[in-house]
Order: structure tokens, then sequence, then C-alpha cells
């Protein structure tokens, strides 16, 4: 499998991610279960940009109550009126960016995600962008800029490295990617890491 390749990568998510149908079916483990959760679902929007296979990122207004100035992929809160994750986090990605959901072909799911500090249980919906982003609007009060990283670069090792932190009595493991002049870390690298693990394991075959 080839990572600058958008259409390799595309193949090989369709293949390897879990269908989006099981949005819903996908539960906690116990020691997390018994938190107050609060899910959450964030779309990672692939598309190619001069020749190379991209993700949209955002980096986050400063003037937001929590994860402020951080970079994060769109996404947010579940709504009552969400049938799924999946529409959560398309209809998310068309209020901060005014990306329509239309433009998405949704590929399938990555394992969620938990938050320990903000109790956030995250569904990562991968989609696919045949016909690019187009024009974004990008809500100011939610978005300070909005990124777009191509795949071989933030799969470069140079970029990357990992801690292990003891938070809460919890011992864990924190990715974080120094791409450019943007630190991710957090629920956002864990995310990412997932994402290009399955790319560079089928590179690997």
């Amino acid at each position: 499998m080839n990572m600058s390749s958008i259409n390799e990568v595309v193949t090989t998510l369709r293949s390897r991610l879990a269908p989006p149908d099981q949005a819903l079916s996908t539960a906690p483990p116990p020691e997390i279960a018994s938190r107050p959760l609060r899910r959450a679902a964030v779309l990672l929007p692939l598309f190619e940009a001069e020749g190379l296979p991209c993700l949209l990122l955002i980096r986050r207004a400063p003037t937001l109550r929590t994860h402020s100035g951080e970079i994060a992929f769109p996404g947010g809160s579940v709504d009552p009126q969400d049938r799924d994750p999946v529409m959560t986090a398309l209809r998310e990605a068309q209020e901060e960016l005014g990306l329509p959901p239309e433009r998405s072909e949704v590929l399938g799911l990555l394992s969620p995600s938990f938050t320990l500090v903000t109790n956030f249980w995250i569904t990562p919906v991968v989609a696919f962008l045949p016909a690019g982003p187009g024009p974004l609007t990008p809500q100011a009060s939610e978005v300070a800029e909005v990124i777009r990283a191509p795949l071989p670069a933030l799969a470069d090792p140079r970029i990357f490295h990992s801690e292990v932190w003891d938070t809460s009595g919890l011992r864990r493991v924190v990715y974080f990617y120094d791409y450019g002049p943007y630190r991710i870390w957090g629920a956002t690298a864990r995310i990412l890491h997932q994402l290009l693990s399955i790319l560079e394991e089928s590179t690997a075959q």
C-alpha cells in the first residue's frame, strides 16, 4: 500500500475500518462505562491535494472553554436528534467548516477514543471527499484555522513521539505529532495514530 496514493489509501481503509452501521454498537469497557460519559463524534476528512492524500484538521478557537487553541478534527457532542455518531460527525463538520455532508463518502469507523479529563467517548468517522472539501466557511467562534495536512508528512517518524503519563491513577500512553508549527496530541493524536497504524501495517505487508 502506497501512502502517497489516495486510491490505495481509500481502498485500504474501506476494507479495514469498522462498518458505519456499527456506530451505535461499540460499548465502552466497564472501567469507562461507570463514568458520566459524554458521547461525541469527529470526522476525519480525507481528500487529494497536489497529488497527495491529505487530512483536514482544525485549530480550535482560543476563546473556547475546553481544549482552546488545540489541534482537532471537526466534531462535537452527539445531539438527541442525531440518529447515530456518523450523523453527528457530518453535522458538526458542516456547522464548524461549512462542509456539506453530501461531499463526504463515509469509509468506516475507527475504534472509539476516551478523554480522561472531560469524559468524552468519541467515535472517529473516516470519510473520503472525492471532489475535495470545496470552499469552506469556518465558524469563527469555534475554528481559528483550517489545516490541510498531507498523510505522508503526518506519518514521518521524525515528528512523532510518545510519553507515559499517570493521570487519576490510570497509566496511559500519550502520543504527540509536531507537524510544522502545530502540536497534535491528546485524543486527536490517539485517533491519528490509530489511522496511521492501519495504513502503515498495510504498507509493511
